[in-house]
């Protein structure tokens, strides 16, 4: 029996020109330690503003069984963050779910376990491969904050009420190690929350095993504006990451107008999707399905993929064949104002 590490991984995005938006949460598929034992022969993945449902079927190519945890991390959720910006996250963000995540195997539900940690994040570099955040975090502070008796939550408001009321000597020995600061009556945590959901999975020896997993999709947006041609700066590098052509650009900018005609602008959506953890599977994806649903009829949406098709008011698909992924998705979804 060979016993190997699974991972479902997903990634914070946040566009660096949106300073009045919201952070959030995106997404990434079913990864594996790099290994020739178990192929991805299809995979099938819906993506909306709302949800992502994605479907596989795998196969054992060898002739022992294959076992290990699967785990699916969310990326650091800064608490220094969520004291200085909103987040797109459930109203109710001490609950211990905040995905609504369920996995199936051969059409029967999984049982998932969730546990949690704290870690003070490295210092920011742009260089840091986004794969970075749920390989290597940072440092694990979870110790010093259960034995402190601080709740590993992102309910920042429970967190600093919970800091407050500590005892002195508590609160200077975290300040001390660097957790958090004390100023002027309020408390202002330094960590990340890392969230896992994980369970044990075994691939039968030769075998095809279905396996399924969902969860509320989160991604950050805010406020966007645009203009027709998009000029230097921040609109011409949306335009390369999200292939925006003539037309589509366009588009947007009528779609947004102002009434009033003052300028075109609205509302966005930036989804990331990781596609390159297919690689780690044998071989490429026997065949792969995107659906992409942009949720409303007057919203538009552009992204960098060739061949896509159009299948319903709201819904596209993109399909491939024993596909190698060479690039993750950018998904752009661009909405009017009411």
């Amino acid at each position: 029996m060979r016993h190997i590490l699974f991972a479902l991984c997903i990634v914070t995005a946040a566009p660096a020109f949106a300073n009045d938006g919201f952070g959030g949460l995106s997404a990434t598929g079913l990864t594996f330690g790099q290994t020739e034992a178990v192929a991805m022969e299809t995979e099938d993945l819906f993506i909306s503003p709302t949800r992502i449902e994605v479907a596989y079927t795998f196969r054992n190519l060898t002739d022992q069984d294959v076992t290990g945890e699967v785990i699916f991390p969310l990326p650091p959720i800064s608490l220094e963050a969520l004291t200085s910006s909103d987040w797109n996250l459930p109203e109710e963000a001490g609950r211990d779910d905040l995905l609504g995540f369920t996995a199936s195997v051969e059409g029967k539900p999984v049982a998932v376990s969730i546990d949690r940690i704290a870690v003070i994040e490295p210092e920011w570099d742009p260089t840091r491969p986004i794969a970075a955040q749920y390989d290597t975090p940072g440092r694990d502070v979870t110790a010093a904050l259960e034995a402190a008796g601080v709740p590993l939550s992102v309910d920042i408001g429970a967190v600093q009420a919970e800091l407050l009321a500590l005892p002195e000597d508590q609160r200077n020995a975290l300040e001390a190690a660097g957790l958090v600061d004390f100023v002027d009556g309020e408390a202002w945590p330094h960590w990340a929350v890392v969230i896992r959901y994980h369970w044990t999975q075994t691939f039968p020896a030769g075998a095809r095993l279905k396996v399924a997993h969902g969860y509320d999709h989160r991604p950050p947006g805010g406020i966007f504006a645009w203009a027709h041609p998009p000029a230097e700066g921040w609109t011409a590098e949306l335009a390369a990451q999200y292939c925006i052509d003539d037309s589509t650009s366009s588009g947007i900018m009528k779609r947004l107008a102002r009434p009033d005609g003052e300028g075109s602008y609205g509302s966005a959506q930036y989804i990331d999707y990781v596609l390159r953890t297919a690689n780690s599977w044998a071989g490429p994806i026997g065949q792969f399905r995107l659906t992409l649903d942009k949720g409303s009829e007057r919203n538009i949406i552009s992204l960098c993929a060739d061949g896509i098709k159009k299948t319903g008011p709201t819904t596209f698909v993109w399909e491939r064949e024993n596909f190698t992924p060479q690039r993750d998705l950018s998904i752009l979804i661009v909405s009017p104002f009411e």
